[in-house]
């Protein structure tokens, strides 16, 4: 197995299932003669050309509008937005138009449409480009949210979000896009939507995290774990909406504590469902309140501020400790 960075998985997973489905197109902002502003879409316009790697006008609404058209009519479009920040300008058609077809046809047609979006921080990127609006999006009954936090599991959502019958949000942490190497099968490989995977087994504790937070979490956990002489199980939750509900009560049956991790500003994030869920489902078998460790409720700050803004290791560390302690 060859070891990729996460942008290499995503353009193997995009040449694969372009290879694999005729029907699969790219459209978006300079995904085509400038391979997109990360390269994810290199090679493409070069293999598939122009019918099939489609350049934009910058604007996202016309992006996503387009792309839903496509998809209505027996493609499966998948549209890059250049920056998160920006698919809000989108939102209108995801809302108001994609995640609704199933229900307004009685569930005859869906919307096999893919939206992909660099997300989060981490990157020294200027306003509107290190947001984490993942919970936005979950909000939105039909819309499937999908945050890979690995080049692995990258390569095997996206290949499964192409080939759903229901729009996707596929968003990318840009801050893990060329963070580090995994080994990555040649063979298409694809992973059940909506399953969380445990990164790391452990039975004194749960901590639930996604996208670029899992690595700074697997450092915090291994810390206190020498220190502690302790186990520490790390769920990697990798679909937002829907939420993997059963791994996560089971975590708490087993561990009897959990934190939750995520980039987001702390205040309606997804941190805040994972707790609701624990409290519906499981909360006597709690044995300290579920902890959420996350940005703070304020814009993305710039260059200077921007890494402590983020949960770091030594933050996660401490809130893991002091529910251990409680």
């Amino acid at each position: 197995m060859a070891r990729m960075t996460m942008v290499q998985a995503i353009n193997l997973a995009l040449h694969q299932e372009m290879e694999r489905d005729d029907s699969v197109l790219v459209l978006g902002q300079d995904v085509g003669v400038n391979e997109g502003v990360f390269r994810v879409t290199a090679g493409l316009l070069a293999k598939f050309g122009e019918p099939r790697v489609i350049d934009t006008p910058l604007a996202e609404s016309a992006i996503v509008g387009t792309a839903i058209g496509m998809a209505l009519g027996g493609l499966r479009p998948v549209a890059e937005i250049q920056f998160s920040g920006f698919a809000l300008l989108a939102l209108g058609q995801l809302e108001g138009n994609a995640a609704r077809y199933r229900s307004r046809t009685c569930g005859q047609r869906g919307v096999p449409l893919v939206v992909r979006m660099p997300y989060g921080g981490g990157v020294r990127a200027l306003e509107h480009h290190s947001e984490s609006r993942e919970a936005i999006f979950a909000h939105v009954p039909g819309l499937k949210v999908v945050i890979p936090s690995t080049p692995r599991t990258a390569r095997a959502l996206l290949a499964a979000a192409i080939r759903d019958p229901d729009p996707v949000i596929f968003m990318e942490p840009k801050k893990s896009y060329r963070a580090f190497r995994e080994e990555v099968p040649e063979e298409p490989e694809t992973m059940e939507i909506g399953r969380a995977r445990i990164a790391r087994e452990g039975n004194d504790l749960a901590v639930v995290s996604w996208g670029a937070m899992l690595r700074p979490t697997l450092a915090a956990v291994e810390q206190v774990e020498e220190a502690r002489g302790v186990s520490i199980r790390v769920i990697d939750l990798l679909t937002i909406s829907p939420l993997d509900r059963e791994t996560l009560v089971r975590a708490v049956k087993e561990t009897g504590r959990m934190v939750v991790v995520q980039e987001a500003p702390l205040s309606f994030g997804p941190a805040s469902e994972i707790i609701a869920t624990v409290n519906d489902e499981a909360l006597l078998w709690l044995e300290a309140p579920v902890k959420r460790i996350a940005s703070w409720d304020v814009n993305t700050p710039y260059f200077a501020r921007e890494e402590a803004f983020f949960p770091g290791v030594e933050r996660i560390r401490k809130g893991i400790e002091e529910t251990l302690d409680f």
